[in-house]
């Protein structure tokens, strides 16, 4: 007997959120962006994660974002709604506002700033699923709130239906790896979605067994990604490799950015979002503060790399 098909799987871009020069959400932008994934046979959407810059914009603004996606999206793919938050409750109200706004999937991290335990983690997502009616799926992204999800706690979740899946941030390949035989050992039944969000890695991660990828660098180039996840899920396993090795070398537009002038986000969204203007999709490369857009030397450089990359 198989196990049954993850409803969230395929390729599934965590989308930016493009701004104007005066810091409010670019509507125009932010629909073309989404009508370009789509075009290119993404398999969902994951609005407002990292690459979406949520912890930097306010409810307004994520109400907002997440209208339009779900709007232009029309059903199409399935939209999963970030609720990045550091406590449960302001969770769960994230978790409302994203479900009257039309998400089909929450997505949450461990709490952050207090200090917690894994008892408090554990307590922390039963809570969320039993106050939430979509699928709730765990974020693990240990480099932003300083907990690592661990293996057994996702798995005894997955088995009892506590979660949807995991989007894993965490650079923990070995984990990945003994996390997706824990599942398929102990929660065979179910249609746990393992999301990998290891852009640089895609093709080891599914022949590990993830069901697809949440990479950030799938905004710039999702029919790169879309090729690799029908490479990889084909067997094609050489044509997956030349597909990731092209996209790792893109992926150096994370390195455009003046390492003494910038870290983290400022590199990461920022070169996302300088590439997606130069390629005409956003308006502008406007992030949020204290984040500082790349400058135009650092945008030539970030077009060197699309330019190798074959998409100039």
């Amino acid at each position: 007997m198989t196990s049954p098909a993850p409803r969230f799987a395929g390729v599934v871009p965590p989308t930016v959120t493009p701004l104007t020069d005066q810091g409010e959400v670019d509507v125009t932008s932010l629909e073309r962006l989404v009508e370009r994934l789509l075009d290119a046979g993404v398999d969902g959407i994951f609005a407002l994660g990292s690459s979406g810059e949520t912890v930097f914009l306010t409810d307004r603004q994520r109400d907002r974002a997440l209208e339009v996606i779900v709007k232009t999206v029309g059903g199409a793919v399935p939209v999963l709604a970030g609720c990045i938050e550091p406590t449960t409750r302001r969770v769960l109200d994230r978790a409302e506002a994203s479900t009257r706004l039309g998400a089909d999937g929450l997505v949450a991290t461990a709490p952050f700033y207090a200090i917690v335990g894994p008892h408090e983690i554990e307590r922390h997502f039963r809570s969320l699923a039993a106050g939430v009616e979509l699928p709730l799926l765990a974020y693990d992204i240990p480099v932003c709130v300083h907990s690592k999800l661990s293996t057994d706690l996702l798995t005894r979740l997955a088995a009892e239906g506590i979660l949807a899946g995991v989007k894993d941030s965490s650079g923990d390949d070995v984990a990945f790896r003994q996390l997706a035989l824990s599942i398929a050992e102990h929660a065979p039944d179910t249609d746990f979605s393992l999301l990998t969000g290891h852009e640089v890695v895609v093709d080891a991660m599914m022949l590990a067994g993830a069901a697809g990828s949440v990479p950030g660098l799938g905004n710039v180039d999702p029919a790169g990604y879309v090729r690799l996840h029908r490479a990889c899920t084909g067997g094609d396993w050489a044509a997956a490799r030349r597909e990731q090795d092209r996209l790792t070398r893109l992926f150096r537009i994370v390195d455009a950015a003046d390492p003494a002038t910038s870290a983290g986000a400022t590199r990461g969204v920022g070169a996302f979002k300088t590439a997606l203007n130069l390629l005409g999709v956003i308006a502008s490369n406007a992030v949020s503060l204290p984040l500082r857009p790349l400058d135009a030397e650092e945008a030539a450089r970030v077009r060197t790399q699309l330019e190798l990359a074959g998409l100039l």
